[in-house]
């Protein structure tokens, strides 16, 4: 069984039936025999958008927690081995958040469900 953890704007995507999710990632979602993970990276940088204004959301961080918790999604703590990881990760990509996402993927060994071309730079399982 595949465990699947979702980028900050596919959850995003997904809580607010945005039409730039794709179809393949709103049915790995929503099928109940997936484990769905969300990192607290996503939690992290969603707060730190918010707090900036560069994005809203329903609720600020503490709706979106809301809404991952509604959907059975498992919240996923930063752990040391995924920061060891994170350190023996190529330099490609500059986004913090998203290298540790990467590096979270990879160290639990996760399959990520993003867009984001960055990130299918690096050897990490990923599905859109």
């Amino acid at each position: 069984m595949s465990h699947y953890l979702l980028d900050t704007h596919t959850a995003i995507w997904y809580f607010t039936s945005d039409e730039r999710l794709s179809n393949t990632a709103k049915q790995i979602i929503v099928n109940s025999y997936n484990p769905i993970y969300l990192s607290m990276t996503s939690i992290w940088e969603l707060a730190i958008k918010i707090g900036l204004g560069k994005m809203q959301f329903t609720g600020k961080t503490a709706g979106f927690v809301h809404s991952a918790e509604e959907d059975n999604f498992i919240i996923l703590p930063i752990k040391t081995s995924h920061i060891f990881t994170l350190e023996t990760l190529p330099i490609i990509h500059r986004d913090p958040f998203d290298r540790l996402l990467i590096a979270t993927a990879i160290a639990e060994g996760m399959t990520l469900i993003t867009t984001d071309e960055n990130i299918g730079k690096y050897d990490v399982p990923k599905i859109w």
